[in-house]
């Protein structure tokens, strides 16, 4: 004879046993020339594609105003893109190949291949009719190849990489230095013109001893800094958030190049 024993809701959560997920929420980006790039923001997630940060707003303007010397018909890499304005500015401002990466989360990247697909119309058509923007889930010091795969194959003896890095607000994770500098070490054309741009704002600036140890860390791996900028911005991104306002409202801007000893290693 079988029990005939109901459960009833014995094992059903109670409701608001589990917080609500915020729903997704669109922040827009001013262009200097006008332009407008609308994205889509996740709701809450916890790698901060919720926010459309002062460095992304800052590097696009950087990139913006650079065009001619650092985007146009150029290789750009983003790394930890989040909605990833700067990567779209890139390929509306010409880049030959943008690659818009973020830690590889089924919603982070979905996020950014919705903003990509917004952004689609506002973004020049190729000679070759293949597309400028691309995405990609990448965890930082992982093999890079699924990310050089995109680029045009190189000329005879020209070196591999992205002509342009773009890094905004991601060297505050001090305890993935060295897997950020072993990226760049991969995929930054080795070439003098080649630039990876690293732009930050210490919103915990009891933390920021720590998060400028990235770049003797990148000089020990290579690389030459060289602080470009350092721009105050109008309002603090977290309103009741503590420490040192200025701090807070604060742009940083670099710079980093191959040294000159590792461009001849490969020219020996």
């Amino acid at each position: 004879m079988e029990d005939d024993f109901d459960t009833g809701d014995m094992f059903k959560d109670p409701e608001g046993f589990y917080p609500e997920e915020k729903p997704p929420t669109f922040s827009e980006h001013q262009m200097l020339c006008g332009k407008t790039v609308r994205v889509r923001l996740v709701g809450s997630h916890p790698l901060y594609g919720n926010l459309l940060w002062n460095a992304g707003r800052t590097s696009s303007h950087y990139i913006e105003e650079r065009t001619d010397e650092l985007i146009r018909d150029k290789d750009v890499l983003e790394i930890g893109a989040a909605a990833g304005v700067p990567s779209i500015v890139s390929a509306i401002q010409g880049a030959r190949t943008v690659v818009m990466t973020d830690y590889y989360d089924p919603d982070l990247v979905s996020n950014m291949q919705y903003n990509a697909d917004l952004a689609s119309e506002m973004i020049p058509k190729r000679p070759d009719s293949q597309e400028r923007l691309h995405v990609e889930g990448y965890k930082w010091g992982n093999s890079v190849e699924p990310l050089l795969a995109y680029l045009p194959p190189a000329n005879n003896g020209e070196p591999s990489g992205f002509d342009v890095l773009i890094m905004a607000d991601v060297i505050y994770n001090y305890p993935e230095h060295a897997n950020l500098v072993k990226t760049m070490q991969l995929t930054l054309k080795k070439t003098p013109e080649a630039v990876a741009l690293v732009i930050f704002t210490p919103y915990e600036p009891w933390l920021l001893p720590q998060t400028e140890k990235f770049f003797p860390r990148a000089e020990e791996g290579g690389f030459s800094v060289t602080k470009i900028f350092q721009k105050l911005m109008d309002h603090v991104l977290f309103e009741d958030d503590p420490g040192d306002e200025t701090l807070r409202k604060t742009v940083f801007g670099y710079e980093l190049r191959w040294k000159p000893e590792e461009l001849e290693s490969i020219t020996a």
